[in-house]
């Protein structure tokens, strides 16, 4: 009789991502052959994702939630019957509203007034019964987890969509303010909408007028303009051509509505500075059906002139400061851009199979003379950014759908014309609108997947590589429902987004492919922005096919919804392929923040799944993670019984010889949290015949 081997333990580190293709015993075990609702974190192992929120300006859900706005009243026994959403109004006058009932305890957010224990507490004119307690405190973790994500639900009906229809066109944040853009009600006009403290706020657009001549003296924004008794203030002076100082400049002024009737062509002053007006003032409008991007400079040089500058494909490129937006005018037949980029101080615009650029520094004036010019590229643009360089090999990346050119500037201009150098980098690989980003190198996505280009040794010189190869059938069948790109650049990702909901999260560290992993939002992502605010703190914003305005990285939902998640890891052998093994144990290692209730249901897979063997039911399991220490808590807020990270012990029964391990979840209070390995423990048996 063969003697039997004593117990061994194998790790399983979770690291490498989705992986669609790659055969079984070639892939290492911490790969996961099936993934949604998760990401490969930076530090290692798998996280899920933290979910998204709705904004316009009031507070934020998850934060007030977070921040303890809400207080735990108790009563003694139920008089009449209390209902969550209703106002409950104690004796002494204290209101709040009803976020969560737990037995004879009422969650009560939006609190206002002093609570008193021995007070009566009522919904109307019902009586709800007495008060006995006015801290009750949470009973146990998943509780306290439901609460909050509760009063963030009463905090979240507050928010709402800009006015109007169809998806979000564009969103961006400026000088800590977002902006929605998105047609009109109607669909006849596209409107932009700036958050609030109260909500939503529609940005008027001012009037325009063109001008021609000039003076000594130079207009500055703010100066009125005048003709006889009719007056504006000039919100800005938009010089297209020619100079102030010789009476040639031409152009046209951003006003407010005049005083006094309408403006006429003939000689007017702004200021003390004569011009003469071509004929009465217009207002500005916007066509509705584009697709914003926009790129963020300054200049002038100024701490006050940093401004937005963009495009949508319908209307004409602009500039926009959250108040005065500026259209400009290129000079070409069909003068709708497409996508637009600013490098070296030139801003670029695409039109059609054209790349256009301003004058250096003057993003009004596209004059030859000045210095501006177009480069035909062959085909329809789809994306142009600029690429890293030093001072004088800097390079713009112009793509073609099926192309990919680099424009590179060898001399400053110096009053002749620049001396730009269209060199085509890539022919057979491109990308599709929208999707060029920067991080520490500049990614793309084409019809085969994402792309990365990156300085090769050196700059000016480039290299590229495919970091999707692993999810092709992914890929593959999502090709032609692109939609949006972005990046968080705190978790070092790439992220692109499709029309069906689905995304891919792409994390790289120190130029290295950590690993793709799928997501899925119910929400489509139509547009997106990613910056900083003035605090320095990183922001994700997007908006939507409904409309709606959503902050990513943001609580433990999707806007209210639950998040669904799913992780299945490649078959582990330990290194055995063929010897059965009778599997006891796992220990599935956790990580999260402070205070994060956790739970989710885990099983196993043995032997490929296959019918042969008897396959497991799967389990629930739950426990709090992160810890308090004694300088990091308040008072009935927390709970002892936690730890930042630790195994979960979990049974397992079968034999086999390979084991794959499934964790799986679905909800709304849930913060993120990280798998980071899997310690597993098995008996060898004999090999398979």
């Amino acid at each position: 009789m063969n003697e039997l081997r004593p117990p061994a333990v194998d790790a399983i580190v979770l690291k490498g991502g989705l992986d669609q293709i790659t055969p079984t015993l070639s892939l290492a075990g911490g790969a996961v052959r099936q993934a949604v609702n998760f990401e490969c974190s930076v530090t290692g192992g798998y996280t899920r994702i933290l979910g998204y929120e709705r904004v316009d300006g009031h507070p934020s859900p998850t934060d007030t939630a977070a921040l303890g706005a809400h207080r735990y009243i108790s009563v003694a026994s139920y008089v009449g019957v209390a209902q969550v959403g209703s106002t409950l109004t104690a004796s002494g006058g204290a209101t709040g509203v009803i976020a969560y009932i737990a037995g004879l305890v009422m969650v009560v957010a939006k609190s206002s007034g002093t609570w008193a224990v021995g007070e009566t507490v009522s919904i109307g004119a019902t009586l709800i019964g007495t008060v006995n307690n006015i801290n009750a405190g949470p009973a146990d973790p998943k509780q306290d987890a439901k609460a909050r994500k509760a009063v963030a639900d009463i905090y979240r009906a507050d928010i709402y969509a800009p006015p109007g229809s169809g998806p979000t066109r564009g969103v961006v944040e400026f000088n800590d303010v977002v902006y929605s853009f998105r047609d009109n009600a109607a669909g006849t006009a596209l409107d932009i909408y700036k958050s609030s403290a109260s909500g939503w706020v529609q940005v008027p657009l001012y009037k325009t007028i063109s001008f021609t001549g000039g003076g000594i003296a130079f207009p500055v924004d703010g100066n009125t303009l005048t003709q006889g008794a009719v007056t504006a203030t000039v919100k800005r002076v938009v010089r297209c051509s020619g100079a102030w100082d010789a009476g040639s400049a031409a152009g046209q002024l951003i006003i407010t509505t005049p005083t006094g009737g309408n403006f006429a062509a003939g000689a007017a002053t702004v200021g003390t500075v004569n011009i003469t007006l071509a004929g009465a003032q217009s207002q500005l409008a916007l066509l509705p059906g584009g697709k914003f991007e926009f790129n963020e400079r300054n200049f002038a040089g100024n701490a006050s002139t940093i401004r937005l500058y963009g495009c949508d494909g319908v209307n004409k490129g602009f500039e926009f400061d959250g108040d005065v937006l500026v259209p400009i005018t290129t000079g070409a037949a069909s003068d709708a851009p497409t996508h637009s980029a600013v490098h070296k101080e030139y801003l670029f615009f695409s039109l059609g199979s054209s790349v256009m650029y301003s004058a250096p520094g003057l993003p009004y004036d596209w004059t030859a003379i000045s210095g501006a010019g177009e480069i035909a590229t062959g085909d329809v643009v789809t994306e142009i950014i600029s690429m890293p360089g030093d001072a004088n090999s800097s390079s713009l990346g112009i793509c073609n759908r099926g192309n990919t050119h680099v424009l590179y500037q060898r001399a400053l201009y110096d009053g002749g014309f620049s001396n730009w150098t269209l060199v085509s980098y890539n022919t057979g690989t491109g990308a599709v609108p929208f999707s060029g980003q920067n991080m520490a190198q500049t990614f793309v996505f084409d019809d085969r997947g994402v792309n990365s280009i990156q300085t090769a040794v050196q700059y000016g010189n480039f290299s590229q590589s495919t970091l999707t190869n692993q999810i092709l059938p992914f890929i593959t069948e999502r090709s032609n429902l692109f939609s949006y790109s972005t990046l968080c650049r705190k978790k070092s990702q790439y992220r692109i987004f499709f029309s069906d909901g689905y995304g891919l999260f792409i994390t790289m560290v120190n130029n290295k492919l950590l690993g793709c992993m799928p997501v899925y939002f119910p929400d489509p992502v139509t547009c997106a922005y990613e910056g900083k605010n003035s605090s320095g703190v990183d922001v994700i914003y997007f908006g939507s096919s409904n409309g709606m305005i959503y902050q990513m990285e943001k609580g433990t939902s999707f806007d209210g919804d639950p998040i669904d998640w799913n992780l299945v890891t490649n078959y582990a052998n330990a290194k055995t392929p063929r010897t059965l093994k009778r599997y006891r144990k796992a220990s599935p290692e956790l990580s999260a923040s402070n205070n994060s209730y956790i739970e989710f249901d885990f099983s196993y897979l043995l032997g490929y799944d296959s019918d042969e063997y008897s396959q497991p039911d799967t389990s629930s399991y739950n426990r709090l993670l992160g810890q308090a220490r004694w300088d990091s808590f308040t008072w009935d807020n927390f709970f002892w019984d936690s730890k930042s990270q630790g195994p979960l012990e979990s049974s397992l029964d079968g034999t086999a010889e390979n084991i794959a391990f499934l964790f799986t979840g679905s909800a709304d209070y849930i913060p993120a949290f990280t798998i980071n390995s899997i310690l597993y423990h098995y008996s060898p048996r004999r090999m398979m015949r």
